[in-house]
């Protein structure tokens, strides 16, 4: 069987991430597998060495340098790239299934099987309409969580099949904190950009407030912004942080051999989204023993209840921070190990090779 799996970036995003992982643990199954992206700012391949395995693709997305494109302009010029690099009236013969994990690849690819992560409510006309087209278009859809199935069958009438993420615990059990605690001290990790669907605004409130009566906690920041535009959110987060006195610590894109370390020399992971279809960086703290606190959403609940602490607004959330780092609850954190140990990459392939049979074969479209 051959497989394409598109996503549109090269950067350590969560999508980004599920994609490889997904690939190589497919081609340990004996799937034939090509990953294909847009190569933004230059790059020529992923931020992480991929198994040679995997037929790489990635299609140079060159940067325009003072022509003020916006967002909009920039989701669609990203449709374009990858179609014309895809091609897919020529694809549809090259591969048995195509299987977009985002709504730019969706709807540059053609017909496609698409993962629906979560669902976004956007602004930008290009951007709503991308996200619209790449639900209603795709013939059969995955979800990583029932909590997002359900909202695709609530709102468009689809039946995805539901696939958990995999994780790779064994790059968190036993990691080195060391050097990681040695240069930030004590600290309150957060992965992924600045931005408004992660809450940072509001984890910048409650470490402040956990600050008030733990003063050594710091905030440290890691991974890379998204390709969207929240200047304005990221100023007001700037803005406020000189208002409360937190000075976090950004780190931006952390080298993949180095995050291990980083997330288990943490006090606390403080993973606080206002959306989310899974959770995979909460889930990799769990395989490091780091206490999670994240916001009380039904998918969260459904991924993480009995291994986190949850809560709603940065009193709360700083509570539960201050009891994380203060009282962590040993058999908390054996439940959250187990958990992160069950979510494997094989499990998660096996299903999407078996749905991808049923697919060729006619008996599992939505």
């Amino acid at each position: 069987m051959r497989v394409a799996l598109t996503t549109y970036s090269t950067k350590p995003r969560g999508g980004v991430v599920h994609t490889l992982a997904l690939a190589e643990a497919l081609v340990d199954l004996g799937v034939d597998v090509s990953v294909w992206t847009l190569g933004r700012g230059g790059d020529q391949a992923f931020f992480r060495p991929v198994d040679p395995r995997v037929d790489v693709r990635v299609v140079e997305f060159a940067a325009r340098e003072g022509e003020g494109e916006d967002v909009g302009a920039r989701i669609l010029r990203s449709i374009d790239v990858l179609r014309e690099g895809f091609d897919p009236a020529r694809r549809s013969g090259e591969y048995d299934v195509v299987h977009a994990q985002d709504c730019i690849s969706a709807n540059a690819v053609g017909r496609c099987v698409r993962t629906v992560h979560h669902l976004d409510t956007f602004t930008t006309p290009e951007l709503a309409a991308c996200h619209e087209k790449a639900i209603v278009e795709p013939f059969a859809h995955v979800c990583v969580s029932a909590s997002v199935a359900r909202e695709l069958t609530d709102g468009w009438g689809l039946q995805p099949t539901v696939i958990p993420n995999g994780v790779d615990a064994g790059r968190f059990v036993g990691a080195d904190p060391a050097p990681w605690r040695d240069r930030l001290g004590r600290y309150v990790l957060a992965v992924g950009g600045i931005e408004p669907r992660k809450g940072s605004q509001d984890l910048l409130r409650a470490v402040a407030r956990l600050r008030a009566g733990l003063p050594d906690v710091e905030l440290v920041f890691a991974g890379g912004e998204t390709l969207f535009d929240y200047c304005d959110y990221r100023e007001e987060f700037d803005r406020l942080a000189v208002e409360l006195g937190v000075h976090p610590q950004v780190l931006g894109p952390v080298a993949e051999d180095d995050l291990p370390g980083l997330v288990a020399g943490a006090a606390a992971m403080g993973f606080v989204s206002t959306k989310e279809g899974f959770g995979l960086a909460a889930m990799e703290a769990l395989a490091a023993g780091v206490p999670l606190v994240t916001r009380d959403l039904p998918v969260l609940r459904e991924v993480f209840d009995g291994a986190a602490l949850f809560a709603d607004d940065p009193a709360s959330i700083a509570a539960a921070l201050r009891t994380a780092v203060e009282q962590p609850d040993l058999d908390r954190t054996e439940r959250g190990r187990r958990l992160a140990a069950r979510h494997t990459w094989s499990a998660a392939a096996r299903a999407h090779r078996d749905l991808y049979e049923r697919l060729v074969t006619g008996a599992g479209r939505n």
